[in-house]
């Protein structure tokens, strides 16, 4: 639900979530219409101005009267529009859509702290706004009973905005609802009443660890479970499958563990193949994996307008080795306790659309984890030999006894079970709730503490606490910098609103080390800090208990590692993070620089990002040197220099959304999680780097666009 009020200079738009949107204009008016904007929206309203000013944002512009698309410039901040019938796409926090007559323009102010767009006169336009739907719109209340979870699970799709091939946008699905231990099952009837009847079933064994698997395929497919016990259905290798009415489906889902596999690949290939054919829609874009249709024999236009049930039908009938290599990499798996205590979790994961898998682990041989830190750091870390000397403390660091997981099809894996294994993200039910929380709480500007409790560790202090200063000139951060804080301090620091907090010091056996003492996280009342890195040795079990008392996630550490290995950890961190990459992405790629990353980990949600607000699609490049070349220096004529330039743009906060590399001459998106190839001159690559906010993977090391820019100027 949307409501709207106006006032002499600002509309003001709120959703159910409590989420705000001001739009200031001078002598703005503002009244309902019925003229529609040709996106999915939840309220529009009729908007005249000369000038409409928006929180900073993403935006794109399509034109009605044909295919073009535009973008925004990130850096330079400036885009016009020409004559004719335009909608422009405003990511702010309430998603935003203005239909309009052009000529306009559309500026980024001084500072990127808002949008603009203004019009030669005063202009009527239609402004169309969409809520988010961060929160869960309802709760569901299940008994401990496999056949009720079941159809529970299947209410869940209730939050889904369309049964069309638009689904495949993340604004489209909102958060499912919550589920919550009870003696009985009681649905609101809100829920059942927006809960889609597709017709489409699962008929699967009556079993937690079923369940679970078959959760992600149910909500996305908006399908119906049922067990096939209720079902009066003898349990055997030919029954568990997808039913559709009037078809006898002969892509069956198999008996465990196999399941497992095959509810991948259905969802897979179902998620992708709408992808495809919601480009016959309005909300298409010109994917440049489109033409895979055609190769396949099929017409895009009549099947967005199929029902869901018949879309699926053609979809099975497409053999999965004739598209797998064209898949994009699964954003997200989440391994999870098969059982009641985990079943409010499911919501969570699903608002992801992260794969549910049963945790399976072995023991990690004595090379094991250095063979696996070398492996990712001669992948791209930095070959240069680390300084002897470092964080060790003086006292007793903890030991995390590690395992090795048994992990499927992810770029991020998260664990919800019993063990801590390398690899994955170690999560709580506590970190979800926190989540949710700070959806509530979000303010305007991002606070940022670093603390420093060790002197000679002041590289790194100074290093994060400039990236951070830089950040704010463009985004509105708050930074402070501290040093040698006592355990009340700290404390206290802990307990009051903060962003993030970056801590340089050591941990021992009892907690954090302060001037005075040590101060242990699990003593706190309650921790209001929403994100936070402990780069000190053993750190691990003080950001568990810091989830436990109110956080979302953080990074820490497993063991000791050296002072300058935490230096180029910390610093690569840092600018990963307030360029919206999340937790766990930002550390993955972070830890590449030493050669021992995999003693750092992440606690909490890892999909979690510090930037809720700034909803850029965190993109990695990777440069490579062709022709023989290498980073080191041309071999020839800088004019024939060649560079394989690949681009890795993907979300867990938005599976589904599309991207465009900032390339000469391209004229496609791409879906994120598929990575792009170009071959580019120097000097193309050059103008790629100024155009581009992204991190970039060259000669092993990881650069920000900007700081690298200058190595390819002619």
């Amino acid at each position: 639900m949307i409501e709207w009020e106006v006032g002499a200079h600002a509309l003001r738009v709120t959703d159910a979530d409590n989420t705000e949107l001001i739009v200031h204009g001078d002598d703005i008016g503002v009244e309902e219409t019925s003229s529609d904007v040709p996106r999915p929206v939840d309220e529009t309203v009729a908007v005249t101005a000369r000038e409409l000013r928006f929180p900073h944002a993403v935006v794109y512009a399509f034109s009605l009267d044909s295919n073009d698309q535009y973008e925004l410039d990130p850096r330079r901040g400036s885009l016009s529009l020409p004559s004719g019938e335009f909608v422009i796409d405003i990511d702010t926090d309430i998603k935003t859509y203005l239909r309009i007559s052009g000529p306009a323009t559309i500026n980024r102010s001084d500072g990127f702290e808002s949008l603009v767009v203004t019009f030669s006169e005063r202009t009527t336009v239609v402004a169309g706004f969409r809520s988010r739907h961060e929160r869960p719109s309802g709760t569901i209340t299940v008994p401990d009973s496999p056949e009720e979870v079941a159809t529970a699970i299947t209410h869940l799709s209730s939050s889904h905005k369309t049964t069309k091939p638009d689904r495949t946008y993340p604004t489209l699905r909102g958060h499912p609802p919550f589920l919550e231990a009870g003696d009985s099952l009681e649905i609101p009837p809100e829920i059942r009443n927006e809960t889609p009847d597709t017709g489409i079933e699962l008929l699967v064994p009556s079993e937690y660890e079923t369940m679970f698997t078959v959760a992600p395929l149910a909500y996305y497919l908006q399908a119906t479970i049922r067990t096939l016990e209720a079902e009066g259905v003898r349990r055997d290798p030919e029954h568990p499958r997808i039913r559709i009415p009037d078809i006898d489906v002969d892509e069956r889902l198999s008996p465990m563990p196999t399941l497992e596999c095959d509810v991948e690949r259905v969802l897979r290939k179902t998620f992708f193949m709408d992808c495809l054919v919601r480009n016959a829609g309005p909300c298409g874009t010109n994917l440049a994996s489109t033409n895979l249709l055609s190769a396949l024999g099929l017409d895009p236009t009549r099947l967005y307008e199929l029902s869901s049930e018949r879309r699926l039908e053609t979809y099975l009938d497409v053999p999965y080795a004739a598209i797998e290599h064209r898949l994009p990499d699964w954003h997200l798996s989440t391994y999870v306790t098969p059982s009641y205590d985990h079943v409010e979790m499911v919501p969570f994961l699903l608002d992801r659309l992260s794969m549910i898998y049963p945790p399976r682990t072995s023991e990690l041989d004595g090379q094991e984890l250095v063979e696996r830190s070398l492996a990712d750091f001669y992948r791209g870390g930095d070959r240069s030999s680390a300084t002897v000397g470092g964080r060790a403390s003086v006292g007793r660091v903890a030991s995390v006894d590690i395992v090795k997981p048994e992990l499927k099809n992810g770029r991020i894996h998260g664990w919800l079970a019993d063990g801590v294994p390398i690899d994955v993200f170690k999560s709580a039910p506590e970190a979800y709730y926190n989540r949710l929380d700070y959806v509530d709480r979000a303010s305007d500007t991002t606070s940022i503490r670093v603390i420093l409790n060790d002197p000679e560790m002041s590289g790194e202090h100074d290093s994060v606490a400039e990236i951070y200063r830089r950040r704010s000139e463009e985004l509105p951060i708050q930074v402070t910098v501290e040093d040698s804080l006592s355990v009340v301090e700290l404390a206290r620091l802990f307990e009051d609103d903060h962003d993030f907090v970056h801590y340089i010091g050591h941990c021992e056996t009892d907690g954090l080390r302060c001037a005075d003492g040590y101060l242990s996280t699990s003593s706190l009342d309650r921790s209001n800090v929403q994100t936070f890195f402990l780069n000190a040795c053993g750190s691990f079990y003080e950001g568990t208990a810091l989830i436990e008392k109110g956080s979302v996630a953080g990074a820490v550490t497993f063991t000791k590692v050296l002072n300058d290995h935490a230096v180029k950890v910390g610093s690569a961190f840092a600018k990963l993070l307030v360029h919206g990459f999340s937790i766990e992405r930002a550390m993955r790629l972070a830890r590449r620089r030493i050669m021992m990353g995999k003693d750092y980990a992440v606690v909490g949600d890892g999909t979690h990002s510090l930037t809720q607000g700034e909803h850029r699609l965190p993109t990695t490049v990777i440069v490579e040197p062709l022709d023989g070349r290498t980073a080191d220096g041309p071999t020839g004529d800088d004019a024939d220099e060649q560079f394989l330039v690949t681009f890795d743009c993907y979300s867990t906060r938005a599976t589904g959304s599309y991207y465009f590399p900032h390339t000469a001459g391209n004229e496609y998106a791409y879906l994120c999680g598929t990575e792009s190839n170009f071959t580019l001159s120097r000097s193309e690559l050059a103008a790629l780097l100024d155009e581009t906010e992204a991190s970039v993977i060259y000669d092993g090391d990881v650069y920000w666009s900007e700081e690298l820019r200058p190595e390819f100027d002619s």
